[in-house]
């Protein structure tokens, strides 16, 4: 049971599909994360974010921007590290449902207008990486491999496939 639930996480495919997605969004959400708990880049820091979520009615701010900071900051180095993908994919999911319904959407689609496409196109990529998983060169498909190969299992051609 216990070896079935870490295959269903960590289990992928080989194919650069997910790389190519987890990098940048990887890269984009440490950053933003990076804002909000650390005021890198830029950003305010977990006073002065939770400062604007409580304004924004996120109650208790602080530890809302906690959450979502950790959230972003974590989150994107695992995906960088392609090391537990599908969990932090999901959890960065929820963040931008969050992000989309509380901050942007009543200011439409575009940017521009503080909208919700950046969120959309963030929550897309999250979702496309809770489903397939890290894809190739990530820690998920090393530890899978391994796993594999130390049970006897034969690998899955799912998990060898390009």
């Amino acid at each position: 049971m216990k070896n079935n639930l870490i295959n269903r996480v960590l289990t992928t495919n080989n194919s650069l599909a997910g790389l190519a997605l987890r990098v940048p969004a990887g890269i984009i959400f440490a950053a933003h994360g990076a804002q909000k708990l650390f005021g890198a880049f830029g950003g305010y820091g977990l006073d002065g974010t939770g400062q604007w979520m409580a304004s924004i009615g996120l109650e208790p701010g602080y530890l809302m921007a906690l959450a979502a900071g950790s959230a972003e900051f974590f989150g994107g180095i695992a995906l960088l590290l392609g090391l537990l993908v599908r969990p932090a994919a999901a959890v960065l999911a929820l963040t931008m449902l969050v992000a989309i319904f509380a901050v942007h959407a009543s200011n439409g689609l575009f940017m521009s207008n503080n909208g919700y496409e950046f969120g959309l196109s963030l929550l897309a990529i999250s979702v496309a990486l809770a489903f397939q998983g890290a894809g190739a060169l990530s820690i998920d498909r090393l530890l899978t491999q391994k796993q594999m190969s130390t049970s006897g299992e034969p690998v899955s051609r799912r998990q060898t496939s390009a």
